[in-house]
């Protein structure tokens, strides 16, 4: 079983292979409430290492371990092949969602970034 097929309340105990970044990118989407967001970039900021691709290459690898469907794309769309999944976690979390238009395609919402955006803030841990 690869890591990317645990279940997301699975992350592993032994981190010795999770490179030091690893850690911490995932360490921040753990921080990110119910119902809010942070975009690849924003974890890239907020850690002031890295960047988007940085970010998001982590999330595919090790993101399964963290509430994954917290970190998102600045534009909002869902992650592609995991859209319904992510829609279902939004929906219960209450995170402000943009419904699609009836000309897009699949008609899927997009997150409304502007709304549930997180700024690390109001959190024990969070960056200053």
């Amino acid at each position: 079983m690869s890591e990317d097929s645990l279940p997301g309340d699975a992350r592993p105990e032994c981190t010795q292979d999770l490179p030091e970044y690893a850690g911490r990118v995932l360490d921040v989407a753990d921080m990110i409430p119910a119902g809010r967001v942070m975009t690849y970039g924003d974890v890239a900021e907020w850690l002031e290492e890295g960047g988007p691709r940085q970010v998001g290459r982590v999330m595919a690898l090790y993101g399964s371990a963290v509430p994954w469907w917290r970190v998102v794309r600045a534009d909002g769309v869902l992650l592609p092949g995991h859209e319904l999944e992510a829609l279902g976690h939004y929906r219960a979390e209450g995170t402000p969602l943009k419904e699609a238009a009836r000309t897009a395609e699949g008609h899927l919402p997009r997150v409304d970034i502007g709304r549930a955006r997180w700024d690390g803030g109001g959190h024990p841990e969070a960056h200053t």
